[in-house]
């Protein structure tokens, strides 16, 4: 699951803002990326006007991979480290689950800040994704907001 923060935390209650630094996204237009389970699906829910989220797929992976920043080493350091040669040997051991995204942060700088999205949003943050407007859950469709925001 590919999570995106949408919004700021001015008039947020407390309990939100405790829940957005959980699951890491202090800032907006951060994104993370978590395996699915049902305590991450209440954390969702709780923040759902704050942030969007969704499948990501294989290109969604390696567009948000090529944005990783070691930390204090090369880029190979940090692969090697891991066990994976490129980028690819490690899109496809996080998509068969050997390595969680989220826990890569001994590595790498997480998580990772995305561009507000080209051309804007299509609707209001103020709305959810099924009434046209932008926050909540989107399905295979995050990739496509993915690919503005990369």
């Amino acid at each position: 699951m590919l999570i995106i923060r949408l919004r700021g935390s001015a008039g947020s209650p407390w309990f939100i803002e405790e829940a957005l630094e959980t699951l890491r996204l202090k800032r907006v237009f951060n994104a993370m990326v978590y395996p699915d389970s049902s305590s991450l699906r209440g954390m969702l829910i709780k923040v759902q006007p704050y942030v969007t989220w969704g499948e990501v797929s294989e290109e969604g992976l390696s567009n948000l991979l090529k944005r990783l920043k070691p930390k204090g080493k090369s880029m190979e350091e940090a692969l090697k480290s891991l066990g994976a040669s490129d980028l690819d040997s490690l899109r496809v051991s996080i998509l068969e689950g050997k390595l969680a995204f989220h826990k890569l942060d001994e590595e790498f700088k997480l998580p990772l800040t995305l561009h507000p999205p080209r051309g804007g949003f299509k609707g209001s943050v103020k709305k959810p994704f099924k009434d046209e407007g932008e926050f909540g859950y989107r399905g295979q469709k995050i990739n496509e907001l993915l690919k503005r925001m990369v």
